[in-house]
């Protein structure tokens, strides 16, 4: 073997021990986080316990700090921005580390099913042994005796090379499934084309994720734009996107540590905040109110300036046994409070 095949076949193992290492811190701290295995999480967690890139790893700190998890639209975002344009670890590299993760899987079936051919032949020189030992007239209690216990050993050597075998089998077919996922994955459309915020697609998985994951301290926010069918009716449809706009942008502006803005659909956005009791929530929604008072647009048609957008809150907090529907339904009937108490306020009022 020439010099340079032996250090491609180094450069190989090296590669090799380090797809498997990876992957093997990855998975458990995915399991402890609950992180689901997609193919997007699996090339996250695997740079992320590389330590390759200090930004992804302080992004991912911050957001585990805050939510307690990393939610889908976190995932997602984390991956465009430190993996989806990275020629280091794209979905190319993550294949081929998964493929040394099969050869590895692939080589240890070889050295388990040699490992057991190995022993069985140990038996069978025994055996023979034994027939040596009877004729040299040993007493056949002895002899019973070492047969029953190599029988015995024989047996639990080949139980457990079967188990071992069957899980490396799964675990070869997982992973070539992922391969698979991987080769056909495309990015979902977590964002609202309008607005700019996270849509209703990423409002659901989010706090389906929260709510199975951390739900401790999780607040909703429902937030409805007063009037908004006038602003449509009265000045087009035009001018109901700019106040669209308009909102998202000063909602999202006011929103820190982990909140999140999201676009239900309409005039209706929702505000995710993990980690909080429903009084702070309550104050992060006054803030939010209180900001979209000072709105000012101006009419492009008309050159008139309007400045009387408003909107009302409803705030609600996680509590123990709490479905995911019971909790937008709590913040919708505290929405429904403020629409009926005259609008542009935050239910429920401040005790």
């Amino acid at each position: 073997m020439t010099d340079s095949h032996k250090l491609m076949e180094a450069d190989q193992q090296a590669l090799l021990h380090t797809a498997a290492t990876r992957l093997k811190q990855a998975v458990p701290l995915m399991l402890k986080h609950r992180i689901p295995t997609t193919p997007t999480n699996y090339a996250l967690w695997y740079t992320y316990v590389g330590e390759q890139q200090p930004a992804l790893n302080a992004a991912m700190d911050k957001v585990l700090a805050e939510h307690r998890t990393c939610p889908p639209s976190n995932s997602e975002l984390l991956y465009r921005e430190h993996l989806g344009d990275s020629m280091a670890v794209d979905l190319c590299a993550m294949r081929r580390n998964l493929d040394a993760m099969v050869t590895e899987l692939s080589q240890s079936l070889k050295d388990t099913h040699t490992d057991a051919n190995q022993f069985q032949s140990r038996i069978d020189s025994n055996f023979s042994k034994l027939e040596q030992l009877e004729r040299e007239e040993f007493t056949l209690d002895k002899m019973l005796e070492l047969v029953r216990s190599m029988a015995k050993e024989s047996d639990a050597i080949r139980t457990s090379t079967s188990y071992f075998t069957r899980q490396l089998n799964k675990a070869q077919q997982e992973i070539e499934a992922l391969k698979v996922r991987l080769a056909a994955s495309e990015k979902d459309i977590l964002f609202d084309a309008l607005t700019g915020c996270l849509n209703r697609r990423a409002f659901d998985a989010d706090l389906r994720a929260t709510l199975e994951q951390a739900p401790e301290g999780t607040c909703l926010v429902l937030c409805d734009i007063d009037h908004f069918k006038i602003f449509n009716d009265t000045y087009g449809h035009q001018l109901g996107d700019q106040v669209l706009k308009a909102v998202a942008k000063r909602l999202m502006e006011g929103c820190r540590d982990g909140a999140k803005v999201y676009r239900c659909g309409g005039e209706e956005f929702a505000i995710l905040i993990p980690a909080r009791d429903q009084a702070i929530a309550r104050q992060l929604a006054e803030v939010l109110r209180r900001g979209l008072e000072k709105l000012s647009l101006k009419d492009r048609k008309s050159g008139n300036t309007i400045n009387n957008v408003t909107a009302s809150f409803g705030v609600s907090s996680w509590r123990e046994g709490m479905s995911l529907m019971e909790l937008i339904d709590a913040a919708d009937i505290q929405l429904y409070d403020a629409k009926r108490l005259g609008r542009n306020r935050v239910m429920p009022m401040a005790g």
